[in-house]
């Protein structure tokens, strides 16, 4: 328990930094900094683009898990990885492709598109996992009483996925509510963008602090409209089910133009991000391979995602066992809490962590320490959404023969609990390591000096219009994702086993 509210102090520092510069505001300049036109017209950007986006992302993550899981699709093991690549590209760098080729894009319709292209596998993934490890008797049986497919699809098997598709779309929410680089390559204001803005303009200005505290708001409406859906059922068996494949569902005429779809989706989604980073390489009027910068900042990326991976997954393990092993409103309230600061900007944690560092701890001010403490707190629902996700699932009555047999609660924690919740601790790992080796603008504050990144070296040259320049960057970028993206998809694959180790 203390663990775990440790835990959960350190991710609400972000927090105590608005309330702080909120309250210092005072009520009245609060007020009328919140009743101007620009916070309706912000709020308003802000809601629907994260709706539709959890939306869109909702109805065709659902949409191709059930495709690739539940039909006779041709070469399905492909698609599922082809689906999954989406991962492997930032969304500021598909923003890139995008606005580099065509300004059509900027604006909302613009944004909703590529925003959705980038993070629908978010949901696409944990519904997957979740597909794989259904009992085929539950629909077997509904069949049985008559029931026709679509019936059992919205009678059985889609309760058994709320906890997938709600987790996802919160990961997709917050996410945006955050997201910063995409948005302003797309001309698209959200109260992201505006908080760089005034930032940028005033560093820690009044403005940006309340704009944050609206943010905070978002977030918890968010966090709480996820909770009331997703209920208090158990999702855990400890039956061993039927080991045997489902029966497909046949396509028969639509197999083609459902297969035409799907690769229609990928060309919108990995295939114009592709072509442009290859047409600025090979055209670019600033096109240059700094061989040993590229090397220094790939270098770089790569030992800073995957250092704040493991921290960050350290991290989540305690909470995430709270929320599920102790349930109580006092577990509840913990778990929540390490989700606001996602929905915070991270020039905003950034802020909090250096003001910290200077007043309380000043020798970790511009070290990698505090910028991997940066990380844990902004990425740390990723993991533990795939954590408790994979506890869901491991039933505590396993936990309980083992403590019969002697074995005390590290032993049962080592020998039977982490081996059943092994894949989704690594893709929670995965999750935080994409987020981490593209993240800009808290890296931008807070590494250390002369310290450069994939992510800050690209922003830097396409901030110039320098499209060949920032292509290599972006390239890499795409490269050193890959590697997590297929433990990603991999995930989905060994999340059967697993469950079948918890049944």
């Amino acid at each position: 328990m203390a663990s775990g509210v440790a835990v959960a102090l350190l991710a609400l520092v972000p927090l105590g930094f608005v309330v702080t510069y909120t309250v210092l505001i005072g009520p009245s300049e609060a007020w009328d900094l919140l009743v101007r036109p620009r916070i309706g017209e912000l709020l308003w950007n802000t809601t629907r683009l994260v709706v539709g986006c959890m939306a869109a992302s909702l109805v065709i993550g659902v949409g191709c898990a059930w495709v690739v899981e539940r039909t006779d699709l041709p070469w399905r093991p492909l698609w599922h990885g082809l689906l999954v690549a989406p991962l492997a590209v930032p969304a500021f760098v598909n923003s890139f492709g995008w606005v580099s080729l065509t300004h059509a894009v900027e604006g909302y319709a613009g944004a909703l598109l590529i925003v959705t292209l980038s993070y629908y596998p978010l949901v696409y993934l944990p519904v997957v996992a979740s597909l794989r490890g259904l009992d085929p008797a539950l629909e077997e049986t509904a069949y049985s009483l008559e029931h026709g497919r679509w019936r059992t699809f919205r009678r059985v098997v889609l309760p058994q996925l709320r906890p997938a598709m709600l987790g996802g779309c919160l990961l997709v929410g917050l996410h945006l509510l955050a997201e910063f680089g995409a948005l302003q390559m797309l001309r698209f204001p959200t109260f992201t963008t505006a908080i760089y803005d005034q930032y940028r303009s005033t560093f820690n200005g009044p403005a940006a602090n309340m704009i944050a505290g609206v943010l905070v708001l978002c977030c918890a409406l968010l966090l709480t409209a996820e909770l009331r859906l997703r209920g208090h059922r158990r999702y855990s068996r400890v039956a061993h089910g039927a080991a045997r494949p489902v029966e497909r569902q046949r396509l028969g005429r639509a197999r083609w133009p459902v297969a035409g779809l799907l690769a229609a989706l990928l060309a919108l989604a990995v295939g114009v991000p592709t072509y442009s980073l290859l047409h600025w390489l090979s055209v670019g009027s600033s096109t240059e391979f700094p061989v040993g910068e590229l090397l220094a900042a790939a270098g770089t990326s790569l030992g800073l995602g995957a250092a704040g991976a493991a921290l960050t997954v350290v991290l989540a393990l305690p909470v995430a066992w709270l929320a599920i092993r102790y349930r109580s409103l006092a577990s509840t309230a913990v778990e929540r809490s390490t989700y606001v600061a996602n929905a915070l900007p991270g020039i905003v944690v950034a802020l909090a962590l250096v003001t910290v560092s200077i007043r309380v701890v000043q020798p970790a001010y511009q070290t990698f320490g505090l910028l991997l403490v940066a990380y844990a707190i902004m990425f740390l629902p990723r993991a533990v959404v795939s954590v408790r996700a994979a506890l869901e699932q491991a039933p505590l009555v396993l936990d309980d023969v083992a403590h019969s047999l002697g074995a005390g609660p590290l032993a049962t924690a080592r020998r039977v609990t982490l081996p059943i919740i092994a894949p989704g601790i690594g893709a929670g790992a995965a999750l935080v390591f994409l987020a981490v080796s593209t993240e800009l603008t808290a890296t931008l504050m807070l590494s250390p000096i002369d310290t450069s990144t994939l992510a800050t070296e690209f922003w830097s040259a396409s901030s110039s219009v320098a499209y060949g320049a920032a292509a290599p960057y972006a390239l890499l970028l795409v490269l050193i994702s890959i590697p997590a993206t297929i433990l990603l998809g991999r995930h989905a694959t060994l999340a059967a086993p697993a469950e079948g180790l918890a049944r």
